[in-house]
């Protein structure tokens, strides 16, 4: 089997909701986020041929989802009061709202479904909240 990987990282800050310890507050990460890309056999397409697929696309599919989350303020949708949102907008804060709670281990299968469904065959999606803690979902 052949793969491929590549990376991007965001900074952005979120908090655990219903959780008791320090991740209860807002606090923020950089995050680091590797998608790793499979295939059995390489591409004989013109462009990609000999490739798993074209770094610059994966990379760049990589950056525009990153983007998404990069100096926001990452929430679980339900989790703050809606005076509470509607004064952080007030003030001009950019909040993102998930449908889950914003941990590595939810933003590793998030990754993995994105492009998943983007048609990348995902072997694994990798999301770093510090350089020592990570969280992976995919094969094994």
């Amino acid at each position: 089997m052949y793969t491929i990987k590549t990376e991007s990282s965001f900074d952005a800050a979120h908090f655990l909701y219903g959780y008791e310890g320090k991740c209860s507050n807002i606090h923020g990460h950089r995050w680091r986020v590797i998608i790793e890309v499979k295939t059995n056999k390489l591409s004989g397409e013109k462009q990609t041929r000999d490739m798993v697929c074209d770094f610059a696309s994966l990379k760049k599919a990589l950056n525009d989802e990153t983007e998404i989350f990069d100096h926001t303020f990452i929430i679980e949708k339900g989790s703050l009061r809606e005076t509470t949102l509607k004064a952080l907008g007030e003030e001009g804060f950019v909040i993102t709202e998930v449908p889950f709670r914003p941990t590595a281990e939810a933003f590793a299968k998030y990754f993995y479904d994105r492009f998943g469904g983007m048609g990348y065959s995902v072997k694994k999606a990798v999301v770093y909240e510090t350089p020592n803690n990570c969280a992976a979902y995919g094969e094994e």
